[in-house]
């Protein structure tokens, strides 16, 4: 009995010595099971009932305008669809797209060029003879509904939906530029503070000087891509946005002070906070670039003024101001 007892005894602590050591096959496991689950074939969506079919030889790109695609024939050139699909049934021997899509290819069917996809999936036939070998895939997979929406409906972008989603969004934005106005004045006072007075002395002609900055790095950007070696280019590109950048954070925090500080002489003389200034400019200006059909002007020139007051940083206070 004893000897027995000692053997259970022993046996029993080399299966709780044992036990510990499976807890650290089970992050092992699960990978297990989410390679699995991931290599389960994915589901090909249906044919669009209203697609526009694509019959016989056609020899120029084809295009899908709001709508599906569905080519049975053989196309030529390439194959492009914005907000729909492309189901390519035949031969495509260009490159294939779709914006607010999918490209669906079918058994049989070939293409012979890239596939780029923005917003859907690719689902492609698992035939050798489909793809080019050297040909690529390039595909974004997101918000394809939205961009199926914009595609077909490109007017929706300029009236927003007043949804909480919509109404969370513009909460967290004016609480952004709350934050960096506070972090850009406290930083920067003396600097706010020239740049709002010039604001205030001639406004036109610091939007003005913006657009003229506008035009000129549009170009410039264009003509260093086109001309220079593609080295220099991309990082005089890196650098032109950077400069986009950061006059659109300094121009709306010195947009935003100078609006609060005319909403606070008209309305709230006797508001003497500083922060609750930039609050009110914050707000309006968020509120402003959120109306319907107004907000790509109000983000337009907001941009261009604040490209304006960045360029315009080191000039004296020479301008005479002009009368209310």
């Amino acid at each position: 009995m004893n000897r027995r007892q000692t053997r259970q005894r022993e046996e029993g602590k080399r299966k709780k010595g044992e036990a510990p050591r499976y807890f650290f096959l089970l992050p092992f496991a699960f990978f297990l099971l989410a390679s699995v689950a991931s290599a389960q074939p994915v589901p090909v969506p249906p044919n669009d009932p209203n697609a526009r079919v694509i019959e016989g030889v056609n020899n120029t790109t084809v295009f899908g305008m709001g709508q599906s695609i569905r080519i049975t024939g053989s196309v030529k050139e390439g194959a492009i669809a914005f907000g729909g699909d492309v189901i390519v049934e035949g031969t495509v021997e260009g490159d294939v797209a779709s914006i607010g899509g999918s490209v669906i290819q079918r058994p049989g069917s070939r293409i012979g060029g890239d596939v780029i996809v923005l917003g859907g999936g690719y689902y492609p036939d698992k035939t050798s003879q489909s793809r080019n070998p050297n040909s690529v895939t390039i595909m974004y997979a997101g918000y394809e509904s939205q961009l199926r929406q914009a595609m077909r409906e490109p007017f929706s972008l300029l009236t927003p939906q007043f949804t909480r989603a919509f109404l969370g969004v513009r909460l967290l934005a004016i609480l952004f530029w709350f934050i960096i106005s506070l972090a850009v004045s406290a930083a920067m006072p003396n600097t706010v503070s020239r740049a709002v007075a010039r604001l205030q002395l001639t406004s036109l002609r610091v939007a003005i000087i913006g657009m003229l900055g506008s035009i000129v790095l549009t170009v410039g950007v264009f003509l260093c891509l086109l001309v220079l070696p593609s080295l220099v280019g991309a990082v005089l590109s890196i650098l032109a946005a950077l400069l986009v950048v950061v006059a659109t954070l300094f121009g709306r925090v010195v947009i935003s002070a100078a609006t609060g500080r005319w909403v606070q002489r008209r309305f709230l003389p006797k508001l003497k906070s500083e922060s609750v200034i930039l609050l009110l400019g914050v707000t309006f200006w968020v509120v402003m670039a959120s109306l319907p059909y107004v907000w790509p002007i109000v983000d337009a020139g907001l941009l261009l003024v604040s490209l304006g007051l960045t360029l315009t940083a080191r000039y004296r206070l020479s301008w005479k101001k002009s009368e209310l």
